[in-house]
């Protein structure tokens, strides 16, 4: 295998000019060309992460396949709420797999390509151009239900449904047809997901990512407070009842709880900012953080499930 070094500049340099030819490009998608995030910083998901490792083995030992009498899925389609770890899980497969991760936001490739009146036909002959010349990728296109996105308003009706789709399609079908490439789906929307993207030959492989309550947040809570620690180099919690911090609410998704724990610590870097000497957190700094999440979040839902 080329030097990882090579291929890290060979793959940011395609997909940059390739993002200066097609205006909609640069703004929807994101290039990684060294992944470092391994599964183990994911807590729980055992049955996701397994499906994820089966994958690998596409990458990594295809002859295995053939072994058994089989042949790796075309792609895998991860369906869960937002915040439940489906782009960590993909950007540990491109990290076991040593490809690069080309991520693409689907809500907002069609926003741009719709805004900007692009040349469909220049984008798909760019689009598999770039692909066939870059290094060994692992792809994942988020959120395919484009038109209940939060990031572009959810329930958008007014987008054209019809050519959006054939655009989606033909990308998916161009990205699967490159040899050597992984290709994944991911949505929050699967109950209304056009049943043409999970067709023989494209995500036939369909993979639930829901965290086990509470035993998976906790698993990830405890791992990404470690990780605070080890960056900060000193000790920051007491120890903690995640049991019982977790069990007042189900309805965060697992990184809300960590945006939680994150924001308590940086409430505590503030008053030391302040020349206070805070203490090491508690479990009562953590339930009254969540606590104040979850009056939030109800305040800014409305019935329709909109968020303002």
């Amino acid at each position: 295998m080329e030097n990882r070094a090579i291929l890290k500049e060979r793959a940011q340099n395609l997909w940059g000019s390739f993002a200066r030819k097609v205006d909609a490009i640069g703004p929807s998608t994101t290039i990684e060309p060294i992944p470092d995030f391994d599964l183990a910083e994911i807590g729980g998901l055992e049955g996701p992460k397994d499906e994820i490792q089966t994958y690998a083995c596409a990458a990594t030992s295809p002859q295995v396949y053939a072994h058994w009498g089989t042949y790796p899925p075309s792609g895998l389609l991860l369906i869960g709420k937002q915040g439940v770890g489906k782009t960590l899980l993909v950007r540990a497969l491109a990290n076991l797999t040593q490809t690069s991760f080309l991520r693409v936001d689907v809500p907002r490739l069609v926003v741009e390509v719709i805004h900007q009146s692009g040349n469909v036909g220049e984008l798909l002959a760019g689009w598999s151009q770039t692909l066939a010349e870059m290094p060994p990728l692992t792809v994942l296109f988020e959120e395919l239900e484009f038109s209940q996105a939060r990031e572009i308003g959810d329930h958008r009706s007014d987008l054209p449904v019809g050519p959006v789709m054939d655009l989606l399609l033909d990308l998916v079908d161009r990205t699967i047809a490159i040899d050597a490439t992984l290709v994944l789906g991911s949505t929050s929307h699967p109950d209304t997901l056009r049943h043409a993207f999970v067709m023989p030959h494209r995500f036939e492989r369909v993979v639930e990512v829901t965290p086990e309550f509470p035993k998976d947040v906790i698993a990830a809570l405890e791992i990404h407070t470690a990780q605070a620690e080890k960056r900060a180099g000193h000790p920051l919690f007491e120890s903690i009842d995640w049991s019982l911090v977790v069990a007042q609410h189900r309805e965060p998704s697992t990184g809300d709880w960590i945006h939680g724990m994150h924001a308590v610590l940086r409430r505590n870097a503030r008053r030391e900012a302040a020349g206070e000497s805070p203490h090491l957190i508690t479990t009562s700094d953590l339930m009254e953080e969540t606590r104040r999440f979850t009056q939030a979040a109800h305040r800014l839902t409305v019935p329709s499930g909109n968020y303002l």
